[in-house]
């Protein structure tokens, strides 16, 4: 019997010539992370355990992407506390204020996640890397401060899910869509402790930013990790960008899933999830009318070029509805500068948004964006629980950077052909 993808890059950092789903296994990290949240939790984990020096300075990022430029006190002795750190360590990736961006945003773009890695982050979004064809998953801080120190994690090998996608890639659909479509069929549990395997001819037409969104959102699902095989899109995306030498592995033929699910999209329309969970998905033309209060476009899930391009192109000319608040995040330093290059961030603040520096502000109900008792947003965010963005009372509705431009625009949910 072969292998999936998940189960070879496993068995490979384990020294194993084939692992089995549900066996416990110890296998070397490629790459750790951590942020201004989690950092420090950490840290204190790795002193606690006898820990002086961390097991390669050069194999760990540092980013202080959540609180930052710190937002009060207590966040500033935070950061306070990492940057400390990473200045005793020697810790060769840490970003702070003016080169910081979206962790899961920034790591790829810097090159330094790549296929066929063990990825190990105290985020639970690090699934993200799984678009570049690695295993990435979210543990715990006191987890990453044993990684910090060792270089190495124990792992029950997850049993994966095929997950392949038919058809023609409609216009106005992204891979937010697709992993809401995927998400509501699936539900909040239906990948438990799964590795999601994303395929098919619609994959393959997507694009490596919509990749990353869906991978992302893999966790919504429970999933340990997402991943796609890497092909020449992967390729084409790592040139000039890798940091080290890396390698691609692909499932076998003769793999063993535990299950496969085949989606037919073709005829898909923007989903939306509604309040206050992932998978409580509609389509946008059975939402009815929901006025709202502000729209957020960024986030380790919808940060990116393509994504405020996507937006851009529907707010062009146009104004923000009065009384609606929009707020756009770059997922990078880089992403900013290139959107600003190419005249994205004039779009935005002609229409009336708010361009803010790379942050994940909003997305938790830290700063930049927090929501007040009863208001609405719309966001290109990954999680629309009760009180994620702000008040208890509040209500989140997650969509693609498309469908939350258009609906900045109309002042309520809307379908970008509405606006346009």
């Amino acid at each position: 019997m072969g292998m999936t993808i998940t189960e070879k890059i496993l068995a490979a950092h384990a020294g194993l010539e084939i692992v089995k789903p549900g066996q416990l296994i110890k296998v070397k990290v490629d790459f750790a992370l951590a942020n201004d949240i989690t950092a420090p939790l950490a840290i204190k984990a790795f002193k606690a355990a006898g820990g002086e020096r961390v097991f390669d300075p050069e194999r760990i990022a540092l980013i202080l992407d959540h609180f930052t430029p710190n937002k009060d006190i207590p966040s500033a002795i935070q950061c306070q506390k990492v940057r400390e750190f990473a200045k005793a360590q020697g810790i060769k990736y840490f970003y702070d204020v003016g080169e910081m961006g979206i962790e899961h945003v920034l790591l790829p773009e810097e090159g330094l996640v790549l296929p066929g890695d063990v990825v190990i982050g105290a985020d639970s979004h690090t699934c993200t890397y799984g678009a570049l064809g690695a295993f990435s998953t979210g543990v715990g801080s006191t987890d990453l401060g044993a990684v910090m120190f060792t270089g190495e994690i124990w792992l029950k090998v997850p049993a994966s899910i095929k997950l392949v996608y038919k058809g023609r890639l409609p216009k106005w659909i992204t891979g937010k869509d697709i992993i809401l479509y995927t998400l509501k069929d699936l539900g909040v549990e239906g990948a438990l402790y799964r590795s999601m395997e994303f395929c098919g001819e619609v994959i393959n037409k997507l694009s490596l930013d919509g990749r990353f969104t869906m991978a992302n959102m893999a966790i919504e699902a429970g999933a340990k990790n997402g991943i796609f095989i890497p092909d020449e899109k992967t390729e084409e995306y790592l040139k000039n960008r890798a940091k080290r030498p890396y390698q691609i592995y692909q499932s076998d033929e003769d793999a063993n899933y535990l299950f496969v699910k085949e989606y037919e999209i073709s005829q898909l329309e923007p989903q939306v999830a509604l309040p206050h969970s992932p998978d409580n998905v509609r389509s946008i033309l059975e939402i009815g009318e929901i006025k709202i209060d502000q729209v957020v476009i960024g986030s380790c899930t919808n940060g990116r070029l393509e994504d405020l391009r996507l937006a851009a192109d529907i707010m062009r000319g146009k104004k923000v509805a009065k009384n609606v608040r929009c707020i756009i995040i770059p997922g990078t330093q880089k992403v900013f500068l290139d959107a600003l290059r190419e005249g994205i961030i004039e779009v935005f603040i002609e229409a009336g948004a708010a361009v803010s520096t790379p942050t994940c502000g909003p997305c938790l109900g830290g700063h930049m964006g927090v929501l007040g008792p009863g208001e609405k947003a719309v966001s290109t965010t990954n999680r629309n629980f009760i009180g994620r963005m702000g008040h208890s009372q509040s209500e989140v509705y997650l969509a693609s950077p498309a469908v939350a431009a258009a609906s900045a625009i109309a002042g309520k949910i809307a379908h970008p052909e509405e606006v346009l």
